[in-house]
């Protein structure tokens, strides 16, 4: 039996992520030595997209499907629902659901694993001196920024504690006036 025949019997026919019908495929979840069943999953045209996405522009509300694909029994699709579930951290939404998924370790460990993930970043995040940034630190903004959407603007001399790191190496979250906003990293500077 050929590995999508297989994949199609498991899976239903349907994409293991967000359960669509149409336009399915193959995605060999890193890292991959040998294509095969155990280590690929079937996956929409959309979630495709959207997990080779380098520009971290990702459909939120696609994504809420990962609160039901996280619980599958298969351990690839357990892996790229964790994984897309890191990258999508800025929402509650997703935080809440990397609380509650449970790995066995082994599975864990290939989630985390570097070379696994598309989106690891080789650059660090610097900040305007050039220093590099580490989820948790506290920067402050050094040119007022207006924040698109939320209607106010964000002074220079603002503090923003406790950053979050993105799949982008040029930018950052943290929360400002209550808002959580992506911030380009060069304006801002380490405390």
């Amino acid at each position: 039996m050929s590995l999508e025949q297989t994949l199609r019997d498991r899976s239903g026919d349907k994409c293991e992520l967000c359960g669509a019908q149409d336009n399915l495929s193959i995605y060999e979840v890193p890292p991959v030595a040998e294509p095969n069943s155990d280590k690929s999953v079937l996956v929409c045209s959309h979630c495709a997209t959207q997990i080779n996405s380098t520009d971290a522009d990702y459909d939120m509300n696609h994504w809420r499907c990962l609160n039901d694909s996280m619980w599958s029994q298969v351990p690839a699709v357990q892996v790229m629902a964790y994984r897309m579930l890191k990258r999508l951290n800025s929402e509650s939404w997703a935080q809440d659901a990397l609380d509650m998924i449970y790995l066995e370790d082994d599975v864990r460990e290939w989630a985390d694993s570097a070379a696994g993930d598309a989106l690891e970043a080789d650059e660090a995040t610097l900040d305007n001196n050039k220093a590099p940034l580490a989820g948790g630190d506290n920067v402050v903004l050094i040119k007022d920024l207006v924040v698109k959407g939320a209607n106010f603007t964000a002074k220079r001399g603002t503090a923003v504690r406790n950053i979050s790191l993105t799949s982008n190496p040029l930018h950052i979250e943290g929360k400002v006036n209550g808002t959580r906003i992506v911030i380009i990293s060069d304006y801002v500077k380490k405390m």
